[in-house]
């Protein structure tokens, strides 16, 4: 039986960095399912449409391949062949990809694509809600989140290494508005599973939140032999 790390949050809880250190520590795949729906917001932004309309949402979503590839153990996020990984850490992606997630049936897609993708290979999948619906039966579930002040903090200085304008007050505004459309969405909300072990890592380095998750990791795995 394959085994898998569920990890979910919100918006600049380190979700990505935290998953790929500890699935790089564990021998794990990493699967950062935020850049498939930020892939998918991209192209919603280029054709022209409205990532908030729900026609225009699904049947972009419908018409739209989105896969994943791994170079030198590094994921890139794929839109109908194209390698739009550079593309997807904009604001503009984010905002879109929290608008694209909240219909149900592009939830729906997305998920299936998700399960696909993570059968048959031990995995980190992070995201939103992986421990509640992609992998319901993870072997460990992870709550990753910190204070909106650190989320944005962590976020701004992210866009500046990045290259990309980015004014702290705009970051933690658009953080808040992020975390409430995403925890209060129809389909699939932002939550904890009750499964889920909380991790606050607002006082916490990447890899003091890595070694934590590892260890984890380490003791469940280690009760089921």
């Amino acid at each position: 039986m394959h085994s898998s790390v569920a990890i979910d949050g919100p918006v600049g809880a380190g979700k990505s960095s935290v998953a790929a250190g500890v699935a790089w520590a564990l021998g794990l795949f990493h699967l950062d399912t935020g850049a498939l729906y930020r892939a998918l917001g991209v192209k919603v932004l280029r054709l022209g449409l409205d990532p908030q309309c729900q026609a225009d949402a699904e049947a972009v979503c419908a018409d739209t391949q989105v896969d994943v590839a791994y170079v030198d153990g590094a994921q890139r996020t794929l839109m109908d062949g194209e390698d739009v990984t550079g593309l997807l850490r904009t604001p503009q992606a984010a905002m879109a990809a929290s608008a694209v997630s909240k219909w149900g049936q592009v939830r729906r897609c997305m998920v299936a694509r998700q399960q696909t993708i993570a059968q048959g290979m031990d995995v980190v999948l992070e995201g939103r809600d992986i421990g509640t619906r992609v992998l319901p039966n993870a072997t460990l579930k992870i709550f990753l989140t910190a204070a909106p002040e650190a989320r944005a903090m962590r976020r701004h200085e992210e866009n500046l290494r990045r290259g990309i304008p980015s004014a702290y007050e705009d970051v933690l505004r658009d953080l808040r508005a992020r975390d409430l459309q995403d925890s209060t969405r129809a389909v699939d909300p932002l939550r904890q599973a009750e499964d889920a072990v909380l991790l606050d890592t607002t006082s916490l380095t990447l890899d003091q939140a890595i070694a934590r998750i590892v260890a984890l990791y380490l003791e469940k795995t280690a009760k089921k032999e």
